[in-house]
């Protein structure tokens, strides 16, 4: 009498290589990923799930960032990337998953349905489509200039509105506010007269323009009491020199520079 061997049917699923071919022509080299991944993991081969992962993330970095270099008026058929990571996808799949997948299925192993395999397709295409759009969104945002953008800033003090002006990109709120604590411990900012300041920052150094009217040009005396300002507000802030520009008009008219 013939012995008959006993074949024990897998208790798992695995995806054929027709369910590789369509899922990752519709759903792009993430669903490629996910599929063969899916299948390592089925086999028993969590670190080579693991891998093709990597690697399937890697492939969809680099198609996008190409398609973002390509430029606008290249002839490029719609349809030549899809079927060529559709196609490295698929032999994939052959070389080192073939002879398993047909194993499982010798012993009557079950396959994912298509409902299954469309689906995952699907939510690919969403994934991919989310992908691509925030990527090219995020390279206009770095691509796009910024220098036009509005950046100066006009902070307010006391009840006389004492006003301090500066570029958000060269020097921060706080350190205007500490100059402003500066000039209302000297008295600059007093409950007198509105005062125009500009602030600047060059390494440590505050260059601050004050707007003067037109006889500071020939008054020394107002140029003494500015230069009194500037030595007390050094004495405040040793770490930083501190260098006024009296200016009337607009800061390019400077008339007295103090240092």
């Amino acid at each position: 009498m013939e012995n008959s061997e006993l074949i024990e049917i897998p208790k798992y699923k695995v995806y054929k290589d027709r369910a590789i071919w369509v899922g990752t022509f519709l759903g792009g080299p993430l669903v490629a990923g996910y599929l063969i991944a899916e299948n390592f993991k089925a086999f028993g081969e969590p670190e080579k799930a693991k891998k093709t992962w990597i690697i399937s993330i890697g492939v969809t970095i680099l198609i996008f960032g190409g398609l973002l270099l390509i430029p606008e008026n290249a002839k490029i058929p719609n349809q030549i990337i899809p079927i060529v990571y559709t196609v490295i996808a698929y032999y994939c799949l052959i070389h080192f998953q073939g002879q398993k997948i047909n194993n499982h299925i010798e012993r009557n192993g079950e396959l994912y349905g298509w409902w299954r395999i469309i689906a995952i397709g699907i939510i690919g295409v969403i994934v991919t489509l989310v992908t691509f759009v925030s990527i090219g969104l995020l390279s206009d945002t770095i691509s796009s200039p910024t220098n036009n953008l509005p950046t100066e800033i006009t902070m307010k003090y006391g009840k006389m509105n004492h006003e301090i002006v500066f570029d958000s990109q060269n020097v921060s709120k706080k350190e205007a506010d500490e100059i402003a604590k500066g000039f209302t411990k000297t008295t600059f900012f007093d409950l007198a007269i509105t005062k125009y300041v500009y602030l600047k920052k060059e390494g440590s150094d505050y260059i601050i323009s004050i707007s003067c009217d037109e006889s500071i040009k020939t008054d020394n005396g107002m140029e003494a009491v500015f230069g009194e300002l500037r030595n007390d507000m050094q004495k405040l802030y040793p770490s930083n020199k501190i260098k006024f520009n009296l200016v009337v008009g607009n800061l390019d008219n400077i008339v007295k520079k103090l240092e």
